[in-house]
């Protein structure tokens, strides 16, 4: 039976993220797998351009089997890249650490294949059980009428909400700083806040039951 193995946020994590993919790669061993990254890879830990790098590799590596989607600090730092938002706070919210990891002094300096990949990531993805997305979805609004913005930055009333959406959304964008994913009956975070000393959690899909079969973590 095919495994779904769902990563959240990482944050520049590159150490905890090459640990989860080692264990993820051992559970499912030899069965087939995919993983769906739910976005945020850069931004406020140190090694942001290497956690780009081997998502690069392990895409070219997997192909269709890597889903990786948009967070808000890839949007954020595209945005900054065309000049339709100041730098400033982007930089102050960890966008400073993403520049230093490349080592150069702009967005605008990052590698053009990796610009490129942050513009083709997706805004979500629908596996007919689950929905996953960065940050969650307006409760107000069919799933296949939601704004960019609140999959990219929602979080009330979102996360307060406990309507059934037809789907398990799976979500990060919110830390965990217990560093414990948050299940409840309609979505799931695994936002553990990895780069807040949190490790880094994937949650296991199969087939035979919407929610997950178990979590993974790396610390």
């Amino acid at each position: 039976m095919s495994l779904t193995y769902a990563v959240g946020d990482v944050h520049g994590s590159l150490d905890k993220l090459e640990r989860l993919i080692a264990g993820c790669r051992e559970h499912a061993d030899g069965r087939p797998m995919t993983f769906v990254f739910l976005g945020d890879y850069i931004d406020r830990g140190p090694q942001s351009a290497g956690v780009v790098r081997f998502l690069l590799r392990l895409q070219s590596e997997l192909r269709e089997h890597v889903i990786a989607l948009m967070g808000n600090h890839e949007a954020w730092a595209l945005a900054v890249a065309d000049g339709t938002m100041p730098a400033s706070n982007w930089l102050l919210n960890g966008g400073a650490a993403t520049l230093e990891s490349y080592g150069v002094g702009h967005v605008t300096e990052l590698p053009h294949a990796h610009l490129d990949w942050f513009r083709s990531l997706r805004l979500t993805y629908d596996d007919g059980r689950r929905f996953f997305v960065h940050a969650g979805v307006d409760p107000k609004k069919p799933l296949d009428a939601q704004d960019e913005f609140d999959l990219l930055w929602i979080r009330e009333p979102f996360l307060s909400d406990g309507r059934n959406y037809g789907r398990l959304i799976v979500h990060g964008h919110t830390p965990l700083i217990a560093g414990i994913p948050e299940l409840r009956s309609n979505r799931l975070n695994l936002d553990t806040a990895a780069v807040f000393g949190g490790p880094l959690t994937a949650a296991v899909f199969d087939g035979a039951q919407t929610e997950p079969i178990t979590f993974l973590q790396a610390e």
